[in-house]
């Protein structure tokens, strides 16, 4: 895949940056090198190669999904001015 000088330009008017048309060939040079680099990622033969998170085999730390309180809903409503069964009361602003 090849960039032109229309679409270095349309890149960078969707970036927001300011290109001068001095800077549109060297800008397309660079995009081309980049695109040049991953198209050679994708000959690399990854058949056989698992996914992976990290260079050491670990497993993440996991915590229960559990549905709780927190058992502190006294502690959590205890400076509010008002309160009714853990929950805030506030005045009413619309009628």
């Amino acid at each position: 895949m090849s960039v032109d000088a229309t679409t270095v330009r349309r890149i960078a008017h969707l970036a927001r940056i300011a290109v001068t048309d001095a800077e549109v060939p060297h800008l397309q040079g660079e995009l081309n090198a980049m695109l040049a680099f991953v198209e050679q990622l994708s000959e690399v033969n990854v058949d056989g190669v698992e996914p992976m998170t990290s260079v050491t085999p670990m497993q993440m730390k996991k915590r229960g999904d559990v549905v709780d309180d927190g058992e502190i809903a006294d502690a959590v409503v205890a400076n509010a001015p008002a309160t009714e069964d853990h929950f805030y009361l506030v005045p009413k602003v619309v009628e």
